[in-house]
């Protein structure tokens, strides 16, 4: 079955446009003007990856990505005419895993959803032989992949997911920059090392319960992180 597509975008030339070259490229794509329009499809789980407007109708882009990603987990690309750097941060923080300012090339944006795809799909780092990792109050289930703080469910997006599984299958290791973009974003984004760093903010403030005193991913100044002690 082809990967199926969700895009939302007001502007209708765009999206009917966009929709049939990524049709040709073999992709199955349902296309709305509107969130509130989409919102049914999204519900119904079949989407394997999101585009969204950030500038849509009744609601900001930003709380729409936030919703598909804490409601569902699906991928999300964001497309938007601003190109302020503070928003593409801003979109990342949120919970996007890329980013894309108008005007975009189709190749560029064909490839971006490539990307994003086999991201979400790769398989997660070896953890040894058994499939939970403990990590004082953290669980990593990396069958189901789930992670759990004190019991509660922490809803990760695949980046976050697979950032936090590289660091903590080796607790204490000093990982650099490169190394994490490449384990968790892939080869495509080698020099995309602030793009890691805003997961890496936003994957903190979902698991650490002291913001200013971090317990489970620590900065290596100039290298990168590590995750801190055994705790196993």
């Amino acid at each position: 079955m082809p990967d199926s597509i969700i895009w939302v975008e007001d502007e209708f030339k765009i999206l009917e446009e966009g929709k049939a070259m990524l049709e040709k490229e073999g992709f199955a794509v349902r296309g709305f003007q509107s969130f509130e329009e989409a919102k049914d499809s999204l519900a119904e789980g079949s989407a394997d990856i999101v585009i969204l407007d950030w500038m849509l109708p009744g609601i900001s882009g930003l709380d729409a990505c936030k919703w598909i990603v804490n409601t569902f987990g699906t991928p999300v690309i964001m497309v938007t005419a601003r190109s302020d750097e503070f928003d593409k941060v801003l979109a990342l923080e949120i919970g996007a895993d890329d980013y894309m300012p108008k005007p975009f090339g189709m190749r560029e944006l064909t490839a971006r959803i490539r990307t994003v795809l086999r991201r979400s799909r790769k398989a997660p780092v070896e953890a040894g032989p058994s499939p939970v990792l403990s990590l004082r109050e953290l669980t990593i289930d990396t069958e189901k992949h789930e992670v759990r703080l004190r019991g509660e469910l922490v809803p990760l997006t695949a980046t976050e997911y697979k950032l936090l599984l590289a660091m903590a299958s080796c607790p204490g290791r000093v990982f650099t920059r490169s190394q994490l973009v490449e384990s968790s974003m892939g080869e495509a984004y080698f020099g995309y090392e602030r793009t890691l760093d805003s997961h890496i903010r936003n994957l903190r403030k979902k698991i650490e319960a002291d913001p200013n005193n971090h317990e489970y991913i620590l900065t290596v100044y100039a290298v990168g992180y590590k995750f801190g002690g055994s705790g196993l």
